[in-house]
């Protein structure tokens, strides 16, 4: 007795022993592993964001200003805040401690509260009486710069890690993006030829030139600065191969760009005679970028437009005509965008005109994402339609929608091989040391439009004198979506690759189902109820029609008949109702008496028994190994 009660202690010894040993293994060798067993890796970076991470060489400090005793009142800020400061925890763990993370509960009239003003993070009114909300996170760099995310929207959750990672770039480049501008259309000041004054930049060149560093490239161009971070082209018509062919290269180098391709450009006044107005009707209009598009794996056709019969907006051609319904001219809504991309998520309306339409090259190397789409009741028509267009009522005779959605502009990312296979095209020379470039160095970030009068003002902004300042009002979103697009393209491969990821809080499905399934019976009901309400009243109107003395006010038996009828089926018909929400609430309980079941009995019952079984096991295998022991030897 006294043998195995020494062993029992000695082995409590080593347990306690190991125990000690693993805390301390996992304390320091171990320290920051995580197992992420979320369905959606909901704790898992992406890669995108690791390597923007290990690439900080200088601290970032990063506040986050929460309120805590106004969000108690708010239960969704609550739960979101509680994720916000997980994530900013889990990014600052995998920093190598370059990402510096302070908390920060700003108190009315605190110093907190001038220091959140300061870096960009404003509070919001609830009404809840603990104040103003503070929900919002700020950065500053080792140069004095900061970025500021002023609000967490929790209808964004889904870019929550790219709006974060994004901040931390910004601050780790402070540096303004480059932009390329590569455009036959008159975006910038440029004199009028007609009256022979100044025009008036477009309201979209003026806003890049305000958030990035615009550098003009020529349509005569024979190289691309490799300081471009992201090369916009605008409305390619007519250029040259040496042109061509740098475009080329750099995209092979893997370039980032901004292409707005269009079949019919409003905008373009090449060729077009000021003498003649009909000249205006039959110029030829459409871009052109072969063979580039096809080799980044885009097949764009310039001689066809995309009509919609459901985006279609309304539009007076002349003076003096009511507006008509035109199959070219489209405004866009949440249906047709992509949700999941950063660019497109949180617009609401986006007009275009007389716009194309792209696909993907089968077969291409690239990957091609939708961005906008049409309705299913989009159909081409060829752009002769449109040369000599006075009514566009006309453009519905003959119009067969086809039923699938075309994209209008899409995402494409990927290898691609040059466009000239044979080598640099004929009057190029490349420099000293320089090598022509076959196939991609890093992968291609094109975002391609099948409209370029999208950036038009006429299509999103107004115009207004303010005390002799000129200043524009957007109305849709064509502004907010190219901008997004070109903060996009403009940060590295990494950010870049940092998409939506899926949201913290997940529905209950099954219940979600059952008051569908409750709804659409109620439904039914209610529809059934105001169909025997109409039948009712055209009966007592003809009854009422019926009687001799139109001035009594005394009702008939037969209609007293009817009234009673019609009063017991309403009855009947609001208690068929209420069983329907009694049998709902009843079907609910029973799911959650079941999950409840399952998670305090019968789990905790199955791990009890399986911890008894193992037991057994162990303590069997003890006695046949004493057994064995203690069995004399012959």
């Amino acid at each position: 007795m006294m043998k195995r009660s020494t062993l029992g202690g000695g082995a409590l010894l080593a347990l306690a022993l190991l125990f000690v040993g693993l805390t301390i293994l996992f304390d320091h060798d171990l320290h920051g592993w995580r197992l992420d067993l979320t369905q959606n890796r909901l704790y898992s970076t992406a890669p995108g964001t690791e390597k923007i991470l290990k690439s900080l060489h200088e601290p970032i400090n990063l506040y986050f200003f929460f309120t805590e005793k106004s969000a108690s009142q708010l239960p969704v800020l609550k739960t979101y805040g509680g994720r916000v400061r997980e994530f900013l925890q889990e990014l600052a763990a995998r920093s190598n401690g370059k990402i510096l993370l302070h908390f920060i509960d700003p108190q009315p009239f605190s110093e907190d509260e001038d220091r959140a003003a300061e870096l960009g993070v404003h509070g919001t009114a609830t009404g809840a009486t603990g104040g103003p909300l503070y929900f919002g996170l700020a950065g500053t760099n080792s140069t004095d710069g900061h970025a500021a995310i002023e609000f967490f929207d929790p209808a964004k959750e889904a870019f929550l890690e790219y709006d974060v990672v994004k901040l931390i770039h910004e601050l780790a480049n402070p540096k303004k993006p480059v932009l390329g501008w590569l455009t036959s259309l008159p975006m910038t000041p440029t004199v009028d030829p007609q009256s022979g004054q100044m025009r008036e930049p477009w309201v979209i060149y003026t806003q890049a030139q305000q958030l990035f560093t615009v550098r003009t490239i020529e349509p005569t161009a024979t190289k691309i600065d490799a300081d471009v971070n992201v090369l916009v082209i605008v409305h390619p018509k007519n250029l040259s191969p040496a042109t061509l062919y740098a475009i080329d290269q750099y995209a092979l180098a893997g370039g980032h760009i901004a292409l707005f391709v269009d079949p019919i450009a409003e905008a373009d006044t090449a060729g077009v005679d000021p003498q003649n107005p009909m000249s205006a009707m039959t110029a030829d209009k459409s871009s052109r970028l072969e063979p580039l598009l096809t080799s980044w794996g885009v097949q764009f056709n310039p001689r066809q437009v995309i009509g919609d019969a459901k985006q279609a907006l309304s539009v007076s051609m002349h003076e003096n005509e009511p507006p008509a319904r035109h199959l070219g001219i489209l405004g866009l809504d949440q249906s047709n965008f992509n949700h999941n991309d950063v660019v497109t998520s949180g617009l609401s309306s986006v007009n275009l005109a007389m716009s194309g339409y792209i696909s993907a090259v089968k077969g291409a190397t690239t990957h091609f994402e939708p961005l906008l789409t049409t309705s299913t009741e989009a159909a081409p028509l060829p752009v002769e339609r449109f040369a000599m267009l006075f009514d566009p009522a006309t453009l519905l005779d003959g119009f067969h929608p086809t039923g699938q959605r075309y994209a209008l502009a899409a995402r494409v990312t990927g290898d691609v091989k040059t466009a000239f296979p044979a080598g640099p095209p004929a009057g190029v020379t490349l420099a000293p040391g320089a090598r022509a470039l076959k196939t991609s160095v890093k992968p291609l970030q094109l975002v391609v439009f099948a409209d370029a009068d999208m950036l038009a003002d006429y299509l999103w902004v107004r115009q207004q004198n303010f005390f002799g300042q000129r200043v524009a009002q957007a109305w849709a979103n064509n502004g907010d979506l190219v901008l997004n697009v070109f903060d996009n393209l403009s940060g590295t491969d990494d950010l870049i690759s940092v998409r939506g990821r899926a949201t913290f809080t997940r529905p209950f499905e099954r219940v979600e189902a059952l008051r569908r399934i409750a709804d659409e019976r109620f439904r039914a009901k209610e529809q059934e109820l105001e169909q025997q309400l109409r039948a009712t009243e055209e009966k007592l109107t003809t009854l009422e029609s019926r009687r001799n003395d139109s001035s009594s006010v005394i009702l008939t038996p037969e209609q007293e008949r009817e009234l009673a009828r019609f009063q017991e089926e309403k009855l009947r018909i609001r208690k068929e109702l209420r069983s329907v929400h009694l049998n709902l609430d009843q079907e609910i309980r029973r799911l959650g008496t079941t999950l409840k079941v399952l998670n305090i009995i019968i789990v905790p019952a199955l791990l009890a028994l399986l911890a008894l079984l193992a037991v057994g096991v162990r303590r069997r295998r003890r006695a046949r190994s004493a057994a064995l022991h203690n069995e004399p030897r012959k």
